[in-house]
């Protein structure tokens, strides 16, 4: 069963959108959860994303692609 990776909705609390700034994992990579795989950024504060589960990771936000809170970025599998 395939997991989201999704932006959590309470990291900031504006409406403002999130830019990722690096993947620190390879798309296919085998993550484990709670590993730290991607960081975004939000008006200049970087934030960090860890995998929610374990398994393989399939990127569906390139690196510098924009996203709201709770949009999926990213699926485990």
């Amino acid at each position: 069963m395939a997991v989201d990776v999704t932006i959590p909705t309470d990291l900031w609390e504006e409406d403002t959108e999130a830019a990722i700034t690096s993947w620190l994992v390879s798309d296919g990579a085998v993550v484990s959860e709670g590993q730290l795989i991607a960081e975004i950024m939000v008006e200049k504060v970087q934030y960090e994303i860890k995998a929610p589960a374990s398994g393989a990771i399939k990127i569906g936000l390139p690196v510098e692609g924009v996203a709201a809170k709770g949009s999926t970025i990213a699926t485990i599998s």
